[in-house]
């Protein structure tokens, strides 16, 4: 059995409110009254829309479409591990200039491709929702050695009106090495699941539990790891989200640049 990417210290769950068990809803039962372990308890949904989000319905068509030629690519493991430095793009207070301040959300199963959603706020319905063709676990051992960067690029069309994070599809660099693809999607019943498991920790890392009692699967355990990024955006064709480290300079670093080309 591989062992899951261990956790940096700097990235314990922080708890922004704390919630009443009392809160939760029951667990299911059956006609007996028995609790049925095959039937996890879904918490219910209460993430609010972000101040920003517009009616996007007309690209699910597209969304949905590119995922199903996306889940034909293979998930790629690539070695990020080339230290690079960002910290001349820095302020010495830990946020960069000019830059919105966002959640940032990494979560997957360790075996299968690892997802990055953007929220305004913890409690907020994701802005952005990726899916990389990079295993979680993989990923989040190489954030535990250095800093990662991530370039996200596809091809600028005459008379460009999509706004860059729009866009559906991505070619994926990881440290200067094409490592795939992402593809931009809806949120699933399961991934809103996650937001709203987490709408309560603001920055931190661990596992999800599958909450039924059952074996874990075949992909392995559902991790996740949250921070705050920052997003720089330098123009229309070009887009930046930086991780902050809680202590400013130790533990994972993750820098994701979107650019039209």
């Amino acid at each position: 059995m591989a062992t899951p990417p261990s956790i940096p210290p700097s990235l314990k769950p922080v708890q922004t409110r704390s919630q009443s068990p009392s809160t939760f809803p029951s667990p299911p039962t059956t006609p007996s009254g028995k609790v049925n372990p095959m039937s996890p308890v879904r918490p219910t949904i209460s993430l609010h829309q972000p101040n920003s989000k517009k009616g996007s319905s007309k690209h699910n068509k597209i969304f949905r479409r590119v995922r199903a030629v996306f889940r034909s690519f293979p998930i790629i493991a690539p070695a990020c591990k080339i230290p690079v430095s960002l910290h001349g793009n820095r302020l010495h207070d830990g946020h960069v200039h000019g830059g919105t301040r966002m959640t940032g959300t990494l979560f997957g199963h360790r075996k299968a491709r690892i997802n990055l959603a953007i929220q305004e706020s913890p409690g907020s319905l994701p802005v952005l929702l990726l899916e990389l063709t990079i295993p979680t676990g993989k990923l989040l051992q190489d954030m535990g050695v250095g800093l990662v960067r991530i370039a996200l690029e596809c091809e600028k069309k005459p008379h460009e009106k999509t706004k860059i994070e729009d866009e559906p599809i991505w070619t994926m660099f990881c440290n200067g090495r094409k490592s795939g693809y992402a593809v931009k999607r809806e949120p699933t019943d399961e991934d809103l699941n996650v937001m709203q498991i987490l709408h309560v920790v603001s920055m931190g890392a661990g596992v999800i539990p599958t909450g039924d009692g059952a074996d874990q699967p075949a992909d392995g355990e559902l991790t996740y790891m949250r921070a705050f990024f920052e997003r720089v955006a330098g123009s229309k064709d070009s887009e930046t989200y930086y991780m902050l480290n809680p202590d400013g300079n130790n533990g994972p670093e993750l820098s994701l640049f979107f650019v039209r080309i």
